[in-house]
């Protein structure tokens, strides 16, 4: 199939006219769109994963009409009329193929699609008129053997000679309405046919009489995937039948090779003795009832016991009763049983708390003096005026969060997070953020941020008037801004932060209380 690559360089090469018609790019008889992508790369394109470009038809022969122009007059011109340029490395490489210096190209993809070329339909304004002195010169032989064919059709001998007695006036053969109907058929006709060439003297007839011929000569059927099929001297049907046939013996040789040897009758097996294998122990099931009343486990193992159950033997183990210590004359339990046993009831039921961190520094918005006038009652008051008020800091409170519904839910809040234990760093929900990295300096995870804020939901509380500080811009810390002047904003701010801390416990620790 041809591409429109290859059939630009063939016309560059021999010099032939390419036409360009109605967004069209006509060779001959076929065309393509001016549009169309050739199989020839751009510079850098289908490399390290970049998708491949190419170079349409119109780009190549706007190269190829300009070439004589330096590169950037050539850039410039085809910007001017909107056609994408060659790029430089390419020019040098592209103009050499296709002008026949080089035969192929490293950028030429022979795996890309190509498009179908058009068939070009000419009109009667598209044919050359070519002078008389271009026209193909006849030999005389050919000009005298038509004289012989045309003086041969004039001496034919006629159905009836015409004389002058026998000629009558059409009036007196024929009705004027009839004549006048014969005028109009006759003129219908006229109009719907070619004129002929009646004018046997002149000698422009005989050209055109044998101009006719090499034309007849010279045609050639039209062809197509469908005609091509129906040729009358080619017969497709045996050739693809003799194919067919051999694949069909092929797959029968692979399915059943064939044997020289006669097919003897099968050997007897004979009866193997039986070998012992400490490896194929299910075959001797039956020994077990053949140890002569012995209770020999002959498919037990000692894979995984100790050497002290191997030499005690299966014996049931009577379990030890643990040893209560026995109540005072008061029916109390001593001191240390007492702590025994809180720490056993401790230990079967773990705290579902969850736990808030804040900052220790009096710098943030957020501290233990104003951490329950925030969180619980969703009301900012600055530190400074509950120290001013006598307020005691505490280093731990417990605070109630109020649910719809009437529901209470306690939430534990800490500034001192050096003295959780493991158990409790797991129901740690939230941190407040101050912006130094020094705040978590002895937490888990080596005291990065990054991580222990995919762990732990983290916020930072600042005013709108506030510049922001750049750790925490660049951490994944939620940004709540309250204003000085107006309280009555404060409500519906900080209700942003128990929206956004419900949600994490429920996809990270939905087995605590919230």
């Amino acid at each position: 199939m041809a591409d429109p690559l290859s059939v630009l360089r063939q016309y560059n090469v021999s010099k032939k006219e390419i036409i360009e018609r109605e967004n069209q790019i006509i060779f001959g008889e076929i065309s393509w769109p001016k549009n169309v992508k050739t199989n020839y790369l751009t510079y850098g394109s289908g490399k390290d994963g970049a998708p491949k470009e190419y170079y349409t038809l119109e780009c190549l022969l706007f190269l190829l009409k300009n070439v004589q122009l330096t590169h950037p007059v050539y850039v410039r011109q085809a910007a001017a009329e909107n056609i994408p340029p060659v790029r430089r490395p390419d020019r040098k490489d592209l103009l050499a193929y296709l002008n026949g210096e080089t035969s192929t190209s490293l950028a030429i993809d022979k795996s890309a699609p190509l498009e179908i070329p058009s068939q070009v339909k000419r009109s009667a304004d598209d044919v050359p008129e070519h002078p008389i002195s271009k026209k193909p010169k006849y030999e005389e032989t050919d000009v005298q053997k038509v004289k012989e064919q045309l003086a041969a059709r004039l001496d034919a001998p006629k159905e009836s000679s015409v004389t002058v007695d026998n000629i009558k006036s059409l009036s007196e053969a024929m009705s004027v309405e009839k004549i006048a109907a014969i005028k109009a058929k006759r003129l219908a006709k006229k109009r719907t046919t070619i004129k002929e060439n009646d004018d046997l003297e002149n000698g422009t007839d005989l050209r055109v009489i044998l101009a006719d011929d090499t034309i007849v000569s010279r045609e050639r059927q039209w062809r197509t995937r469908d005609t091509i099929l129906l040729s009358s001297g080619k017969t497709f049907g045996k050739n693809v039948f003799a194919i067919l046939q051999s694949l069909k013996v092929r797959e029968e040789g692979r399915r059943h090779p064939p044997t020289d040897k006669p097919r003897s009758a099968p050997l007897r097996q004979l009866p193997q003795p039986t070998v012992y294998s400490r490896y194929d122990q299910e075959r001797f099931v039956r020994q077990k009832e053949e140890t002569e009343g012995f209770k020999i486990d002959t498919l037990g193992t000692y894979h995984g016991m100790t050497l002290k159950s191997v030499t005690e033997g299966s014996k049931p183990q009577t379990k030890k009763e643990p040893t209560q210590n026995p109540p005072t004359q008061s029916g109390l339990l001593p001191v240390s049983a007492a702590k025994a046993s809180l720490q056993a009831v401790q230990k079967k039921r773990p705290s579902k708390t969850p736990i808030i961190v804040v900052p220790s520094g009096n710098t943030s918005l957020i501290t233990m003096y104003n951490a329950k006038d925030i969180l619980q009652d969703l009301k900012f008051i600055p530190s400074e005026e509950k120290c001013a008020a006598g307020c005691k800091r505490e280093s731990e409170m417990l605070i109630q969060r109020r649910k719809d519904g009437g529901l209470t839910v306690p939430y534990r809040i800490i500034d001192n997070p050096s003295k959780l234990t493991t158990d409790d760093w797991d129901r740690v929900v939230a941190v407040f953020v101050m912006g130094p990295a020094w705040q978590f300096k002895g937490w888990p995870y080596g005291g990065n941020p990054v991580e222990i804020f995919s762990k732990i939901c983290a916020f930072h509380l600042k005013y709108d008037e506030m510049r922001l500080d750049a750790n925490v811009a660049r951490w994944a810390v939620t940004t709540i801004e309250l204003n000085r002047a107006r309280r009555h904003l404060d409500r519906a701010n900080l209700m942003r932060f128990w929206e956004i801390l419900d949600k994490h416990i429920l996809k990270n620790k939905p087995t605590l209380r919230f």
